[in-house]
């Protein structure tokens, strides 16, 4: 299975929906549209653009944390003031 680009958008949904997984679609970019999803361990990104796709997978634990100061201090040290 390949995907050349945004004339397979919907054939990746309809794979998605297939195999039961739930997206979100956004666009950041005003060139390309983006398919979101989460699987247990691992949340994707695929942008599709007019003769191709990009993806990003981001892959981490799924612990509950309650440390609302790391917390807190996590958004702070990532954003601008």
């Amino acid at each position: 299975m390949t995907f050349d680009g945004m004339k397979d958008l919907f054939p990746f949904l309809e794979f998605l929906n297939a195999r039961k997984v739930r997206f979100r679609l956004e666009q950041s970019r005003p060139d390309a549209i983006m398919v979101s999803f989460t699987l247990v361990g691992v949340r994707g990104e695929v942008e599709f653009f007019d003769d191709h796709i990009e993806y990003s997978l981001f892959r981490g634990d799924e612990w509950v944390l309650d440390d609302q100061d790391a917390l807190i201090a996590l958004i702070r040290e990532r954003t601008d003031d």
